[in-house]
């Protein structure tokens, strides 16, 4: 799966430089988003002084401000396209370099069930979905290194928290144990759907393989026996469904929940007037960038979970292939 791409002389230049090429403009992206903050900052400033105070600012000033807006937002979305076109191209490479491998080893794997899936689809899906979490995690890690230096300075603006009093940087700590804790929470109630996303790939390949069959071979498919397979992957479907209601019940519960966190944690400094409105939404800006970096598998985890799936059908194939090789040493 990582190998015949990231170990392969062949894909150097779209494995080792395309993902150099992916960071750094990934990084790129993360110092935009802080200019941005920075100009939520100066703007809102401004509605507090236009709105407290009739013309003082001029439309002139006013507008200025949205241009300045604007062009960092142009150069976001031109950045962040041609990003999304690379990155699909990058993915498509990875799975032609497992396609290939996988293909070469044919002989030895033809006979496994789904063998023509896992080859066909388990590779696309593979590698979208490694790309997807890789440069996810790459952006959150990126995000916390230009964020978390900002909110450690602006929680000082904070003069104390409710019911506990002044504590230094208050806002980080609190990002930390509120993202900590939703991981933890989630990683609890889902720890079983990994093996029932598996189990749910495996039905569906049984399902599949009896109606590829069945177009070739008039004693193949018959409605027996396709009832019967259709029945496993309603029956692990239905398994599914319910373990997901109470994890999405306390997924969506505690993504809910964190919204109001930081308004409840700022409120002895909000009702004392002690900050402006500029300052209010740079330091809610960054918390939110802060904590959504360390919620990665919080809001990754259902993803996480495909992955895992998918993986374990793959290594099956690959272990395969290991004894094959084996095998003919010992010959």
């Amino acid at each position: 799966m990582f190998k015949s791409f990231f170990m392969n002389s062949k894909w150097y230049k779209w494995s080792i430089a395309g993902s150099l090429a992916i960071m750094a403009t990934t990084w790129y992206k993360v110092q935009l988003d802080v200019k941005i903050n920075e100009w939520f900052g100066s703007f809102y400033d401004m509605l507090q002084k236009a709105l407290a105070t009739p013309n003082a600012i001029t439309f002139d000033e006013f507008f200025l401000q949205c241009l300045t807006f604007a062009k960092i937002a142009a150069l976001y979305i031109a950045i962040a396209v041609v990003l999304e076109f690379f990155v699909r191209h990058y993915v498509f490479r990875w799975r032609t370099a497992m396609n290939d491998y996988y293909s070469s080893h044919w002989q030895h794997l033809r006979h496994i069930e789904g063998s023509a899936q896992r080859v066909q689809e388990d590779t696309m899906r593979f590698a979208k979905i490694v790309e997807a979490l890789g440069i996810s995690l790459m952006r959150s890690i990126m995000v916390l290194i230009a964020f978390l230096p900002l909110l450690w300075t602006l929680s000082e603006k904070v003069t104390e928290m409710p019911w506990l009093g002044e504590i230094n940087h208050s806002l980080v700590y609190l990002a930390i144990l509120s993202a900590a804790s939703g991981t933890v929470l989630l990683a609890v109630v889902g720890i079983k759907l990994p093996g029932l996303e598996f189990n749910n790939q495996r039905v569906e390949a049984a399902y599949r393989k009896e109606l590829v069959l069945g177009e070739d071979n008039a004693q193949r498919a018959d409605p027996t026996t396709v009832n019967e397979l259709f029945n496993n992957v309603r029956k692990n479907y239905f398994t599914l469904y319910k373990h997901y209601l109470y994890f999405d019940i306390a997924k969506w519960s505690y993504l809910q929940g964190t919204m109001i966190i930081p308004y409840i944690a700022m409120g002895p400094t909000i009702v004392s007037g002690v900050i402006t409105l500029g300052v209010l939404q740079q330091i809610l800006r960054a918390f939110g960038k802060v904590e959504e970096s360390f919620q990665f598998l919080v809001n990754s985890w259902g993803t996480i979970v495909e992955l895992l799936s998918i993986f374990k059908r793959l290594k099956a194939f690959e272990k395969e292939i290991q004894v094959k090789q084996a095998d003919k040493v010992t010959v």
